[in-house]
């Protein structure tokens, strides 16, 4: 063994991010030739995730470790987001049954292939939005490394925005009664920004709905929620402010804290 290879070898190691991804891009950056990738590989010292992506021998694959390694390497900005952006905030609406499931917002309509790999802690399922042009976003510490994630009140909008196909109104208006801590200011830059009118008109639905103190500090007049009747389920209560049309189950649904009022006030 070469002493540049054994050099090279030990820094790579070492500043090598536990449970973290090699992306080959940033090796050869670092100057690690394709050649010396290649014998670190038949080694053992690196194992191939996929083509141009390999990790520490004997490492448990993070999806966080990994997440975070690719936004470094790379220069990325793919972020932890909907309802799993907030669990991290506490929100913790979904049991997960089997292997966890962990959403990411990724800018392109093509993912990169790794993510699939099932060799991960978690089961990463990348989904292209561009709602927004200018995320809201924050870098949160899991496990060692930093990780990007959508703030609470745009997680919840990227869960509207993913409804009906991976969540649904009821699950979503359960969540939507806990968040009691929304920033009034974020909300309101988010609504005027975003391009999606449907989720627009279920996130005000749901949060006066729900009584929320945030609520009644927004400037419903800056905020377009356009003209058009949007039908978003079968046999559901047209709510004519909002122009939609949302599950009856939902529409009927008491707030818990409106049902105590009312009680108290008997």
């Amino acid at each position: 063994m070469s002493l540049e290879y054994k050099s090279k070898l030990n820094q790579l190691l070492m500043s090598a991010t536990k449970n973290g991804l090699f992306f080959s891009d940033w090796l050869r950056k670092n100057g690690y030739s394709d050649q010396l990738i290649s014998k670190y590989r038949k080694s053992g010292w690196l194992a191939t995730l996929d083509k141009g992506v390999m990790y520490r021998t004997g490492d448990s694959l993070s999806s966080f470790a990994a997440l975070s390694c690719y936004n470094t390497q790379l220069n990325k900005k793919v972020r932890v987001a909907a309802h799993s952006a907030l669990e991290l905030f506490g929100y913790n609406h979904y049991v997960p049954m089997g292997k966890p499931l962990l959403m990411v917002a990724y800018p392109n309509s093509t993912t990169p292939k790794w993510m699939s790999n099932d060799s991960f802690d978690k089961t990463i399922k990348p989904f292209s939005t561009k709602m927004i042009d200018t995320p809201q976003t924050s870098t949160i510490r899991i496990d060692g490394v930093d990780v990007l994630v959508s703030s609470p009140e745009q997680a919840f909008m990227e869960c509207l925005l993913l409804t009906p196909e991976q969540y649904n109104y009821m699950d979503l208006y359960y969540i939507m009664e806990h968040l009691t801590s929304l920033r009034a200011e974020v909300v309101q830059t988010l609504l005027e920004n975003i391009k999606n009118q449907r989720v627009k008109r279920v996130f005000l639905y749901m949060a006066e709905k729900a009584g929320h103190y945030w609520f009644d500090m927004l400037n419903l007049y800056k905020i377009n929620i356009g003209t058009s009747k949007q039908k978003l389920v079968e046999n559901g209560i047209y709510i004519n402010k909002y122009k939609i049309t949302m599950p009856k189950e939902l529409d009927e649904y008491a707030v818990p804290c409106l049902i105590h009022n009312y009680m108290a006030a008997r």
